[in-house]
């Protein structure tokens, strides 16, 4: 790999020539203190860049003292200069042959410091493109000081494989915050050099949601920003222009969300060779190899700040697609389009008990990935119905009836309620956890992906706890002939609610031999418990399998009535099989191949549900005898 980055390099160097918009020359100056006046521009500003061959200088050739420009957008979406100085070359820095320029930063730039979606702003000496701005100095520096990667590291994600990074940020996955001791030759030793952060753009999210999912961006070094309605991307396709869009020194924007909420990572393009861009200087999220909607961007003001600034800004249009989030930089293809998943959201709200339905729809889509596309589903549906009838937030139920189409698969229909003040965790973050999770089992499966072609919810929410649990049962008779009917009542419980008597009838096989048998009257989990802790236990699944499981699943707004046989079931791959014989069992058990398999000792054979429109707890068990 190095020697083949290594020629790619020195062809780059060789056949590249200066482009006839390239700038003008800015003179190496003489040498001065870090700590010492900012840098200022020279007295005639070179044009900006543009897309295209440009020559590049190595950081070998970097020497202390010299002076550039570097471009950023500080507002709209024309890039600005900014001088720079060279404090002086850091050697293996971030790794083996892995080097870091410090620099020191004038012009505006002294004032807002080093911000976050500066990452990638291209830095030029002697009309040569050296790198992109992509570290600074933690927190409380007086100075601009931001550390520089190199522009042939970057080159190297060009000539780059398919593996994935060791320690991607993803959601439920925290990764330590790189930070580097600067040299005490060059900078104060107390100082630390960090990565700059991306700031990562909510449009259509409300502050309550990033408040309550803090704890995710903490652990991944993302600094969420909320957007305004001018930052909706409404489409996952290239926009009209995407040919001159993402010049060098423009805002470019990785986009995880877009439609009626977007979810978006500002930069800077560093290098655009007319076909594939280069952009941030170091990594979004080091994910390696993905396919992620790439936007252009507008920025509203950068936030001045010795402690943490950031730039405000928008994504506007696609312009093509992210291929490579790598420790040196972003790297993406104009005019190409990431796949998404296109997820419909219908949410249904009676405010008041007995009152009006009023119905919102939302549309969006989702990047794909196997731990943020979870993630973004969770994420978005407990968004939609956080701040619902806040006032009567301990009292209300959700229900969520979710669909999923696939290409080649069955579609995987799944439902669930949940009921406020119920748990310590608030209902619409219980609904969104219970919805993400059946992503995590599709995108976590061992032996393919999921290809997700559309996606639809609809969450009903009513302004009162509708539960309700099982407190007894009996049957009008305990003796039943074979081929008979048993009939009885179930007594329940509703929150706050007078008992509700409900009747109940199973007819009962010709084939049940004589004696005693049980009559169990259950919730879903109970039926649930086995099964899932199956699936779960099963790593050869296959997607089939695994959405044949999930709609296996009983729905917990239901009373399920189930004869109990003394025999086992055995539940294999996505199959219940019930009334094993222990020699059929001995024998399915040792022709698995290590493959895991649970059983239970007796077989529920379920002969009716009961409807319910609130969530259903507890069991009751009934003895009867066949004559």
């Amino acid at each position: 790999m190095k020697q083949l980055c290594a020629a790619l390099l020195g062809a780059v160097s060789l056949v590249i020539p200066v482009c006839a918009q390239t700038a003008p020359p800015v003179r190496s100056a003489s040498v001065h203190s870090p700590y010492g006046e900012a840098p200022t521009l020279p007295a005639t500003i070179p044009a900006r860049p543009k897309a295209g061959p440009v020559p590049i200088m190595r950081a070998s050739e970097v020497k202390a003292g010299m002076h550039g420009i570097a471009w950023t957008v500080f507002q709209g979406t024309e890039p600005e200069a900014i001088p720079v100085e060279i404090i002086g070359p850091w050697k293996n820095a971030w790794g083996p042959r892995q080097d870091v320029i410090l620099a020191k930063l004038g012009g505006k730039a002294a004032k807002t410091n080093v911000a976050g979606g500066m990452s990638g702003s291209p830095v030029y000496i002697d009309g040569k493109l050296v790198g992109a701005i992509a570290l600074r100095i933690s927190v409380f520096s007086p100075d601009a000081i931001c550390g520089i990667t190199p522009i042939e590291q970057m080159l190297e994600i060009n000539a780059i494989d398919e593996t994935r990074p060791a320690n991607p940020k993803s959601p439920q996955q925290p990764t330590a915050r790189a930070e580097l001791t600067p040299p005490a030759s060059l900078l104060d030793p107390s100082a630390r050099l960090v990565q700059i952060d991306t700031p990562l753009t909510f449009s259509g999210f409300n502050e309550a949601t990033l408040r309550e999912f803090k704890p995710y961006f903490d652990q991944m070094g993302i600094t969420a920003v909320q957007g305004g309605a001018a930052g909706a991307v409404t489409s996952s396709k290239p926009a009209a222009g995407w040919q001159n869009a993402l010049q060098p020194g423009e805002a470019i924007a990785g986009v995880l969300v877009s439609g009626d909420m977007s979810i978006t990572g500002l930069g800077t393009v560093t290098y655009n060779d007319g076909k594939r861009v280069l952009g941030f200087g170091h990594s979004f999220f080091n994910l390696g190899p993905l396919s992620m909607p790439m936007s252009k961007g507008e920025v509203l003001m950068v936030l001045s700040s010795a402690f943490q600034p950031n730039k405000f800004a928008n994504a506007t249009e696609i312009a093509g697609a992210l291929y490579q989030d790598r420790h040196s930089g972003i790297m993406g293809e104009l005019g190409a389009s990431a796949t998404t998943i296109p997820v419909d959201l219908k949410v249904r709200v009676q405010p008041m008990p007995g009152g009006p339905i009023v119905e919102k729809k939302y549309h969006f889509d989702a990047f794909i990935h196997p731990k943020w596309t979870p993630f973004l589903m969770m994420l978005t549906t407990f968004n939609t119905l956080n701040d619902i009838n806040s006032a009567a937030a301990d009292e209300a139920t959700f229900k969520l009836n979710g669909k999923v189409e696939f290409d080649g698969l069955e579609t995987l229909q799944a439902s669930t309620t949940v009921v406020s003040g119920d748990s310590p965790m608030p209902a619409p973050m219980q609904i969104g956890s219970w919805w993400a999770e059946k992503f995590s089992r599709l995108f976590s499966n061992p032996r393919e992906i999921p290809k997700v072609k559309h996606v639809e919810v609809v969450v009903e929410m009513h302004a009162e706890r509708r539960m309700t649990t099982v407190e007894s049962a009996w049957l009008d008779s305990s003796e039943v002939s074979p081929g008979g009917e048993l009939t009885g009542k179930v007594a329940l419980r509703p929150w706050r609610g007078e008992r509700v008597l409900r009747d109940f009838k199973v007819k009962v096989p010709e084939s049940m031999t004589r004696g005693d048998h049980r009559l169990l009257l259950s919730d879903s989990d109970t039926l649930n418990r086995t099964q899932l802790m199956a699936g779960m236990m099963n790593r050869t699944l296959d997607l089939t399998q695994t959405v044949s499981l999930i709609n296996q699943e009983r729905s917990n707004d239901r009373l399920y009535v189930s004869l109990v046989d003394p025999r086992p079931t055995v539940y294999a791959d996505d199959r219940a099989l019930a009334d094993v014989p222990t020699s059929v069992l001995n024998v399915m058990q040792s022709g698995r191949g290590g493959r895991p398999m649970a059983a239970t000792a007796e077989t529920a054979h379920l002969v009716e549900s009961i409807p319910f429109d609130q969530v259903v707890s507890g069991n009751a068990a009934l003895r009867f005898t066949v004559k």
